[in-house]
């Protein structure tokens, strides 16, 4: 009896490594190209994390245009790929369409609701992580004029702005100046135009920018630094692009989706329906590190920390921007 209970543990465990072998990941970034040192980049650090940690290998594609979307996702579901994770809203038309055909494979979206039962969607707390920043761009402002860059004028990026703009007031700026690059998903991409609106900014009073605009944001801390103000970086840690020149970088945790996809598909663990990572489950935050070390105060710190603990509690709450068209503030 002994032995046969044994002899089962062992094929069990045999049975664990082989499902962990079979796993077959696969991850599609949105526009803007895999090394923006943004949002895609960060997508692309977790799953080479994954892969790291595990010897397990991946395969990934960039699409040059919104057309490419369904034949990808396609391919890849029809190729066995197992589990599939998407960068970006704009990933949920095709989505729709490709995992309904793919009952048994695991879809992941970031940025996105897709309400599928082989499905998992994680969105964020934007506006949480953007309300700190908001605290350190005030803090850190001469002229307590500060200033957002939006890449693509949707609501997702408003509600960066919308938080921005409620951190940056309640620790006393006393103007926010907001531009989005465009309506288009060319505005993710359009670094000499981030320049540009950024020394308009500047020309107005601007000292701080924060940038919440895929690669265009690259542009945006470059004429920041340029000008001997400060740029705040996003999505990923950009704090080392421009050191002592980038105030901080709204961290949104990309790479943990995107990671722990993988991650629980291996383990047997996937799971389906809706996530939303804020402050309290550390999906967003903010950049400190040697490259801003001399930047943040201790009463920044501490006002920032406050912030966090308060949005955590509930006694500030940072309005989503969702249901509105302009900030409350």
């Amino acid at each position: 009896m002994k032995r046969l209970v044994l002899g089962l543990l062992a094929a069990a465990a045999m049975s664990v490594t082989a499902y962990a072998e079979e796993i077959a990941p696969a991850l599609l970034f949105d526009l803007g190209g895999k090394f923006d040192k943004s949002f895609n980049e960060a997508s692309y650090n977790g799953a080479q994390k994954f892969s790291d940690e595990t010897g397990i290998e991946y395969v990934e594609f960039e699409i040059s245009n919104d057309a490419q979307r369904e034949q990808a996702l396609l391919r890849f579901a029809e190729d066995g790929r197992n589990p599939i994770v998407m960068a970006g809203f704009s990933w949920a038309a095709a989505l729709e369409k490709v995992a309904a055909q793919f009952p048994d494979t695991s879809f992941a979206i970031i940025d996105m609701v897709v309400d599928l039962p082989n499905v998992r969607s994680v969105v964020y707390n934007e506006h949480e992580g953007s309300y700190l920043v908001g605290v350190l761009a005030a803090m850190a402002s001469d002229s307590k004029k500060v200033g957002f860059v939006g890449g693509m004028d949707i609501p997702l990026i408003r509600k960066f702005a919308c938080g921005y703009v409620g951190g940056a007031k309640a620790a006393g700026a006393t103007d926010v100046i907001q531009n989005y690059t465009g309506d288009t998903p060319a505005a993710w991409n359009d670094p000499t135009k981030g320049g540009e609106i950024t020394k308009s900014q500047m020309s107005q009073g601007a000292d701080v920018v924060y940038a919440a605009a895929g690669g265009t944001g690259v542009g945006v801390l470059q004429a920041a630094a340029d000008a001997g103000n400060l740029g705040i970086g996003v999505d990923s840690n950009q704090n080392y692009l421009h050191p002592g020149k980038v105030l901080t970088s709204m961290m949104k945790r990309v790479d943990v989706a995107v990671y722990n996809a993988f991650m629980d598909a291996k383990n047997g663990d996937f799971s389906t329906g809706f996530n939303v990572l804020g402050l309290a489950e550390d999906g967003v935050g903010y950049a400190l590190d040697d490259n801003n070390a001399s930047l943040i105060t201790d009463d920044m710190k501490a006002a920032v920390e406050k912030a966090k603990a308060d949005i955590i509690a509930g006694t500030v709450t940072v309005h989503d921007y969702m249901s509105d068209n302009n900030c409350p503030y």
